[in-house]
């Protein structure tokens, strides 16, 4: 969220680290997605938190992919190009290992029915979610986030119905995302069975000291996660 210049200036990096396991950067400009700039953007972030990154928005070749990596990027997170241009997702998979793409896949529910969207949720797929989820499985992706687009800046909480009616079928790590605003949210995503691991924007920018506090709570209440702070 914001200009690198600006978040900068209005976070502590150095400090936010001890409240996470993972920092993902997205590019979410509309247009003119510019690798090289996204790249030093990366590039100065990671000198500021030890912890994974994973990168993505506007990859297009493999250049892209490796410009990322040698910047900084742990992992890459794939979007529209799982839809758009399987031959590259496989490429980088092959390259790089399965471990370092990362699946965003957007949905909206339209009726009772989850569906696709790619190209920043402006484009939808005529597919199914189980359908798409396991064509990027097969195509090599490592972890799979599940995103849901009404529920995404909300803060009301995940979309708990589609993940527990999908998780069964997904066979990498699965990653929540879309709509937590507290701890408890957080806590509730993290127990449901089949669910490797929980994101959030919105504490992130938003709410004070909410992700340092949130993970507070949930190793207070025995989750396992590790204790930067000792």
């Amino acid at each position: 969220m914001g200009d690198i210049n600006w978040l900068e200036k209005n976070y502590r990096f150095h400090e936010i680290a001890f409240s996470l396991d993972e920092l993902i950067i997205l590019n979410a400009s509309r247009t003119g997605k510019d690798i090289t700039e996204f790249s030093k953007i990366v590039s100065r972030l990671a000198c500021k938190v030890f912890l994974p990154i994973t990168a993505g928005g506007g990859i297009r070749q493999i250049g892209d992919a490796e410009q990322l990596f040698n910047s900084g990027a742990d992992k890459l997170s794939l979007n529209t190009v799982l839809y758009s241009d399987p031959v590259l997702v496989d490429s980088i998979a092959k390259k790089y290992g399965q471990q370092s793409i990362v699946a965003i896949v957007d949905y909206k529910i339209e009726g009772d029915t989850p569906v696709v969207y790619i190209d920043n949720g402006t484009q939808k797929l005529n597919i199914t979610l189980l359908e798409y989820i396991k064509n990027i499985e097969n195509m090599g992706a490592g972890e799979v986030v599940l995103n849901s687009i009404d529920k995404d800046g909300t803060g009301f909480g995940y979309d708990l119905d589609i993940i527990e009616r999908y998780k069964s079928h997904i066979n990498v790590p699965l990653v929540v995302s879309g709509g937590a605003g507290n701890e408890h949210h957080l806590a509730v995503g993290l127990n449901v069975n089949g669910v490797s691991a929980v994101s959030t924007a919105n504490l992130f920018n938003f709410i004070g000291n909410g992700l340092p506090n949130a993970r507070s709570y949930l190793i207070k209440n025995g989750f396992n996660l590790a204790d930067w702070r000792k």
